[in-house]
């Protein structure tokens, strides 16, 4: 499915209880920046974001504002009430939505949506630094892809690699598939920085899991088998910490 992905049409579902809509899968660019991968050259960049936005551009979708705005990176200079008082300007003048995420058991119960970012683990269940090697430009230095915990998570990804067989899908989409079943509430978006992985990744929607399929990923990835901290040191400075969150069924 990887390389001849059919055409899909991306459904669209209502993010949290307020009104969001948004796409069920969305894309995330961090990688675009050469932090986590080989920068691309601008050509390459153009040609994924062209592939991807062709599917749901803001002209297309008509929006006069930004549903969803993030503060990723945090300027540790600036205190933090400061910040948050001028995203709060934003979203009095209408220009920007408002969301806040609190734990996942809560999101749920309130109805909170929830955006899911690095939801292949950086690339690991798309087999990065398994079935592929680590780019070599990338400053991406994550505890674990180092060489200890690499092999021990190397077990974790052949649990969720054999399980795909039985969709005739990748690893990734076995991983997305199990993401997107979880609730409506929850939107990942994974980045890729090749086109055959959007493709790929677009391609999780035609995986239909059944809760048994679902609770079968939950065993294959026990949360005190993984090995490393889930805290990226290199994205530390800015404020970013990728927790993990163990499956739940």
């Amino acid at each position: 499915m990887e390389n001849d992905t059919p055409s899909v049409r991306i459904p669209k579902v209502k993010l949290g209880s307020q009104g969001l809509e948004v796409s069920r899968l969305g894309l995330g660019c961090a990688g675009l920046s050469g932090l986590l991968n080989d920068p691309l050259i601008h050509e390459d960049e153009c040609s994924l974001l062209k592939s991807a936005f062709h599917r749901a551009s803001l002209t297309r979708l008509g929006v006069d504002y930004i549903d969803l705005y993030y503060q990723h990176r945090v300027d540790t200079s600036v205190p933090i009430e400061d910040t948050m008082e001028e995203m709060q300007k934003l979203v009095n003048e209408g220009k920007v939505k408002e969301i806040e995420q609190e734990i996942i058991p809560l999101c749920r119960e309130l109805g909170i949506g929830t955006v899911s970012y690095g939801p292949l683990g950086h690339g690991f269940f798309a087999g990065k630094a398994v079935t592929e090697s680590l780019p070599s430009g990338s400053l991406l230095t994550h505890p674990r892809f180092t060489t200890v915990s690499l092999e021990k998570n190397k077990a974790i990804y052949s649990r969720v690699s054999n399980l795909s067989l039985k969709h005739a899908c990748t690893a990734s989409q076995r991983a997305l598939a199990w993401v997107l079943h979880k609730g409506n509430y929850i939107v990942p978006i994974p980045g890729t920085t090749k086109l055959k992985n959007l493709d790929s990744n677009i391609g999780s929607l035609l995986v239909k899991p059944t809760p048994q399929d679902v609770n079968e990923v939950c065993d294959a990835v026990p949360v005190d088998e993984v090995s490393g901290s889930s805290e990226v040191p290199v994205l530390a400075k800015f404020g970013w910490q990728f927790a993990y969150t163990p499956p739940k069924k």
